[in-house]
C-alpha cells in the first residue's frame, strides 16, 4: 500500500479532523506527523505557556494514536525544509494537512507545495478550523464582505442545513493508519528551549452547555464564569469548530454569532492580508500616534489609575486570559485615551494571550482603534468609569485583580478622561477631516 503523511498543525486531535479524514479515506497508509516549528519557537520567551499547552497536547495525541497501533512522528526544525525531507524519507505519495490562512502560513505552504511538486508528491489541504473559508461567503458581485452584519446574514444563508456542521467520520477509516514498529520520541520542553513550568490553568476541553444557555445574559460580566473559555482550544484545534458551532446553534444564538465573528475575521485576513500589520483603512496609518513609553508600560502593568483597565491587564499578565468585554475597554483606552498605536497593544496581546489568533487579534484591535473594517467610529471613546459602573458595579472583578484599589497605594489616573477623549477626537479628526471618511 502507498503511504501518505498527515501533518498536524492547528488541529491537535483525531476526531472530526477534516484533513486526517481525507488522508485516511484516500486509501494511503497514513503516517501522522507534528513539527515543532523553530522559526516560531525562537521568537517566544522561555516560559511561554502556549508551548507547554502544545507539548501536553502532543503527548496526549501520541497516546491516542498508540491506541490504534500507530505512532505520531514528532520533529523539530523549519517545516519548509523538514516536510519535503520527511516526505522523501518515508517515500510518500502525498502530504495532507488542514489549511491555515495567516500570511506566514500561506507563504510557508506555497514554498512546501512547490518543493513537493518537484518531487512528484501531492500536497493537499482541507478546511478544518473555520466553517466557511476563502470565497465561500461573498457578496452578490463576488467581492468579500467588510461589514459583519451582512456577512453574518449571508453566512447563515450559505449554511442552510447542518451539512457544514457534520462531523467527519474519522473513526471509520482508522484502520488505514500506518502501523509503527518503533516509538517516536517527544522532545522535552527543555530540549526545545523552554522552562516547562505551568504557571496558568488551562481550561478543560469541554463544551459548557449550561453556561452557553445563559451566555446572552452573562457574557459582559467579568466577575462571573459566563463565557465558554474555549478560545484556546479553538486556536489549537483541540476541539472541532463544527462540534462547537452545532451545539451553539441549538443552544444560544448570541454565542453562535460570536463564532461567525471568528470566521469573519479569518475571511478579512485572507482577503486583506495587509490588515495583519497595517490599517484596514489606509488613511488611519496617518494618525500621529504618541510614543509615550511610560504610558505604555503603565498600561502593560495594569497601573493606569483606571481600575477596570488595570484589572484586565493584570488578569492577562497572570493568566494569559482576559474577559472579552474588558479586552474592548483596555484596547479603547490604549488607542483613544493614550493615543498609542494599536499595533503596540496587538503585539503585547500576541505575547501574552493563550488564545492569540492573528485574525481575531488584529481585527479586534483595529475595531477599537477605528481603523478596521466594521470598526467603532473614531469619535466613540469608551468611558472606563461608566464601563466599570455598568459591568462591575460591585467591584468583584476589580477587587480580585487590583486589591490595593481604594487605598493610597493605588495610582492616580495617568490621564484625565475628558481631556484625553477630546485630544483623541481632535487628533483623529485632523487626519480624517470627515467623520464619514
Amino acid at each position: 500500500m502507498s503511504t501518505a503523511l498527515f501533518w498536524h498543525r492547528r488541529d491537535l486531535r483525531i476526531s472530526d479532523n477534516a484533513g486526517l479524514y481525507h488522508a485516511l479515506k484516500s486509501g494511503h497508509s497514513v503516517i501522522p506527523v507534528f513539527l515543532f516549528d523553530e522559526t516560531i519557537l525562537k521568537q517566544l520567551p522561555a516560559d511561554d505557556q502556549r508551548v507547554i499547552f502544545i507539548h501536553r497536547q502532543i503527548a496526549k495525541l501520541q497516546q491516542d494514536y498508540r491506541e490504534f497501533g500507530c505512532e505520531l512522528q514528532v520533529f523539530t526544525g523549519n517545516p519548509v525544509e523538514l516536510i519535503p525531507e520527511v516526505a522523501k524519507r518515508f517515500g510518500v505519495s502525498a502530504v495532507f494537512t488542514n489549511r491555515d490562512y495567516e500570511p506566514y502560513a500561506l507563504l510557508r505552504d506555497k514554498t512546501i507545495y512547490e518543493q513537493l511538486t518537484e518531487q512528484g508528491i501531492a500536497f493537499k489541504g482541507s478546511k478544518d478550523h473555520v466553517i466557511f473559508e476563502k470565497n465561500e461567503v461573498l457578496k452578490g458581485d463576488g467581492t468579500p464582505y467588510t461589514i459583519y452584519t451582512p456577512y453574518m446574514r449571508r453566512w447563515k444563508e450559505v449554511l442552510r442545513t447542518d451539512f457544514h456542521l457534520k462531523a467527519y467520520p474519522v473513526a471509520k477509516y482508522l484502520g488505514n493508519l500506518y502501523s509503527a514498529n518503533s516509538a517516536s520520541e517527544l522532545p522535552t520542553l527543555s530540549a526545545l528551549g523552554f522552562d516547562g513550568i505551568q504557571l496558568v490553568d488551562f481550561p478543560p476541553v469541554e463544551i459548557p452547555v449550561d453556561i452557553l444557555k445563559k451566555y446572552h445574559d452573562t457574557r459582559d460580566i467579568p466577575s462571573i464564569n459566563g463565557t465558554s473559555k474555549l478560545s484556546l482550544h479553538l486556536r489549537f484545534g483541540t476541539i472541532s469548530i463544527r462540534e462547537l458551532a452545532k451545539v451553539a446553534q441549538q443552544t444560544n444564538e448570541k454565542y453562535f454569532n460570536e463564532l461567525i465573528w471568528r470566521d469573519f475575521y479569518q475571511a478579512i485576513l485572507f482577503h486583506f492580508p495587509h490588515s495583519a500589520e497595517n490599517a484596514f483603512k489606509p488613511i488611519y496609518d496617518r494618525i500621529p500616534w504618541s510614543r509615550n513609553e511610560a504610558h505604555f508600560e503603565a498600561w502593560c502593568a495594569g497601573k493606569t489609575g483606571y481600575p477596570l483597565v488595570d484589572a484586565g491587564m493584570r488578569e492577562l499578565n497572570a493568566t494569559g486570559f482576559m474577559h472579552n468585554r474588558v479586552r474592548m475597554v483596555v484596547a479603547s483606552f490604549l488607542t483613544k485615551h493614550l493615543l498609542l498605536d494599536w499595533r503596540w497593544g496587538a503585539h503585547y496581546f500576541a505575547e501574552k494571550l493563550l488564545d492569540f489568533e492573528l485574525a481575531s487579534n488584529s481585527g479586534g484591535w483595529q475595531w477599537a482603534a477605528g481603523s478596521g473594517c466594521d470598526a467603532a467610529p473614531y469619535f466613540r471613546v469608551f468611558n472606563p468609569k461608566l464601563q466599570l459602573e455598568k459591568f462591575d458595579k460591585d467591584l468583584k472583578y476589580v477587587r480580585r485583580w487590583v486589591p490595593e484599589y481604594g487605598t493610597n497605594l493605588y495610582p492616580d489616573p495617568i490621564v484625565d478622561h475628558a481631556t484625553a477623549r477630546q485630544k483623541a477626537i481632535d487628533t483623529y479628526k485632523s487626519v480624517l477631516k470627515d467623520p464619514e471618511t
